[in-house]
């Protein structure tokens, strides 16, 4: 039978999402976080792909705003969702959803693109390159102290109900995004999807409990986590999960960690989707009982290279001819001249000999900063055709911190 490819009629939603979660493993989600989809995820912005009357394919973008280098605050369309059945792969029906996905992205105006992957091996076809990491840890808490710097003793912590303290913590979260490429400005209804609190997602665990970092009465911080607790022939040993800890300065950071190591009934602290920077590694007596690891996170896009690229600003000044591969979108292919510093930046095509080769999945690791321009060169990925232009191109990428996508989508 032929398939068609086409938008999501509202009326067709459950089948549609029935179909995304046939995709992966046919386990289904918990009430309450399939309504909260059903509000979230935006009809005319979603595909399907339907054989006769049954859905065997689907995917959707949100409509994201994305932090980048400098500052500032971009579109980005966040896609999620994509799955094809496995009656109906090796069929190209995920290529024509991405084909069809990007141009559209492209027609609203949306110079990025972002998800997370299931199975990375995915995505670099279409261009998508790793912008970000995540910071996994497991800490032996009976054995790893926390060493606190100067003011963390000044501020003040109060156990607060998730829900009763989500405004303020979504107000805080706010004022946070700028400084940190990779977070997304929350839209609405989006805090609700970060507090959700699923029984089917506790492991056995407690709700989600919350605790607030407070100096002078003003909101500075914030960790919410679970607790789970087993009796054993020693007594009770529990463990703590953090889902996340928001801070606005290192006193801050530092008395919420301290916290969550001491306590009462737990020895381990399990910590996941953090920045590879976080600072809790500097603050730990010993890290390597931590057992820090790492896992691929935020996969990005360039839809429209020369808006991207003048999006965000550059941490040294960078004036380079790129030559850029994109068979998916060649609209992106040829050369630019990039012109940049800290203050902004151009991006335009040229004529002018390339002086660095690479393609969009390149630009896509690269452009928050948290992966280089030398690091891809290292192997083999990005060619120098002018010499030292790849060390001042990939200087010019780097971020003061690390890039960091603090929930998925």
């Amino acid at each position: 039978m032929t398939t068609q490819l086409r938008v999501l009629d509202p009326a067709e939603w459950d089948e549609w999402y029935a179909a995304i979660v046939a995709a992966f493993g046919g386990i289904p989600d918990a009430e309450e976080e399939v309504e909260l989809w059903r509000e979230l995820i935006v009809a005319d912005r979603s595909l399907g792909v339907w054989d006769g009357s049954v859905c065997v394919a689907a995917t959707s973008t949100f409509p994201f705003r994305i932090s980048v280098p400098g500052g500032a605050v971009v579109p980005a369309a966040g896609v999620t969702g994509v799955g094809v059945l496995p009656t109906h792969r090796r069929r190209g029906l995920l290529t024509a959803m991405m084909r069809r996905q990007l141009d559209d992205v492209r027609e609203r105006g949306e110079s990025l693109a972002v998800l997370t992957a299931s199975e990375p091996a995915i995505y670099g076809r279409f261009g998508y390159g790793i912008a970000t990491m995540a910071l996994s840890a497991e800490i032996d808490t009976a054995r790893v102290r926390v060493q606190l710097p100067p003011g963390a003793d000044e501020v003040r912590l109060r156990y607060a109900k998730v829900e009763e303290s989500l405004a303020r913590c979504e107000e805080l979260y706010a004022r946070l995004v700028p400084r940190r490429p990779g977070m997304l400005a929350r839209m609405p209804g989006w805090d609700r999807m970060t507090s959700l609190d699923p029984v089917a997602h506790r492991g056995g665990g407690s709700p989600s409990q919350c605790v607030l970092a407070e100096r002078d009465g003003e909101l500075v911080g914030y960790a919410r986590y679970r607790v789970s607790t087993t009796d054993g022939p020693a007594g009770v040993a529990g463990a703590v999960s953090l889902s996340t800890l928001e801070a606005v300065d290192p006193a801050v950071s530092a008395a919420l960690w301290r916290y969550l190591f001491d306590i009462d009934l737990t020895t381990v602290l399990k910590v996941k989707d953090r920045p590879v920077d976080d600072p809790f590694q500097h603050l730990v007596s010993d890290v390597r009982r931590c057992a820090p690891r790492l896992r691929d996170r935020l996969h990005l896009r360039l839809v429209e290279l020369g808006a991207a690229l003048e999006a965000r600003t550059y941490a040294a000044p960078v004036d380079v001819v790129l030559e850029v591969e994109d068979a998916f979108c060649p609209w992106n292919a040829g050369r630019w001249r990039l012109r940049g510093d800290a203050k902004g930046a151009s991006c335009t095509r040229s004529d002018d000999p390339a002086e660095l080769a690479l393609s969009v999945r390149e630009l896509g690791a690269a452009y928050l900063g948290g992966c280089t321009l030398a690091s891809l060169a290292g192997a083999g990925r990005v060619r120098e055709l002018r010499p030292g232009a790849l060390a001042e191109a990939s200087t010019a990428f780097g971020s003061e911190l690390a890039p960091w996508l603090p929930h998925g989508f």
